[in-house]
């Protein structure tokens, strides 16, 4: 059995998406034959980020925060709304409805969406009873009681827990507001793939000829 503060760095990395126990183990044991320097900055990187990256309370987005001393503010935000929410020359009756961060990123990359976003955070999954707190459904759907919003795009990853949460909206969207127009990305993004992987033609064709 390691010590303590091996282990519980090793749990800490553990509980990171697709690291095991092993890969955890590999980290640990760098950063401890790397040295206090390589240690610093991985703490310093992570406080940053605990520090400077806030929600817009808009799309739930991540933004950076900065004061307004601060000379490389440049394209970054003081508070919410984030930049693009922001933006009054973006398109402001469609909200393109994504599953994560990573997302918005990958369809920004294609120039052909110019509306709003929504980061839903994550998905339902087949079977669940209700919605879990982390999931930014209820902020969805109080964002399109608004008279000014006349279309959702749906583009969540077409997988099994992506159709599950695109049928859950659609349903949620009509009931709400049935005036709404609901469209999906085309069908050239194949089944069970992840959309911060696809590629930009591919990408930024789904979105044009959405239906």
């Amino acid at each position: 059995m390691y010590s303590k503060p091996i282990q519980n760095l090793i749990q800490a990395f553990s509980n990171l998406p697709s690291v095991g126990e092993r890969t955890a183990e590999r980290f640990v044991f760098y950063l401890l034959k790397s040295g206090k320097k390589d240690v610093a900055e991985l703490d310093l990187a992570l406080k940053n980020l605990i520090d400077e990256i806030k929600s817009c309370e808009v799309c739930w987005d991540f933004t950076q925060h900065h004061s307004d001393s601060d000379e490389n503010s440049a394209g970054f935000t003081d508070t919410s709304p984030c930049p693009i929410c922001s933006n009054k020359k973006r398109d402001q009756s469609t909200i393109c409805v994504i599953q994560e961060p990573q997302n918005l990123q990958a369809i920004e990359k294609t120039s052909e969406y110019n509306g709003l976003y929504h980061v839903l955070r994550g998905t339902l999954k087949p079977g669940d009873d209700l919605i879990p707190r982390y999931l930014k459904i209820n902020e969805l759907i109080t964002r399109i009681k608004k008279p000014e919003i006349k279309e959702v795009i749906l583009a969540l990853n077409p997988d099994l827990n992506g159709e599950t949460t695109m049928m859950f909206l659609e349903n949620k969207i009509k009931n709400t507001n049935p005036n709404i127009k609901i469209s999906r990305l085309a069908r050239g993004l194949a089944m069970g793939s992840d959309l911060q992987y696809a590629d930009e033609i591919t990408l930024g064709s789904a979105l044009k000829n959405r239906i």
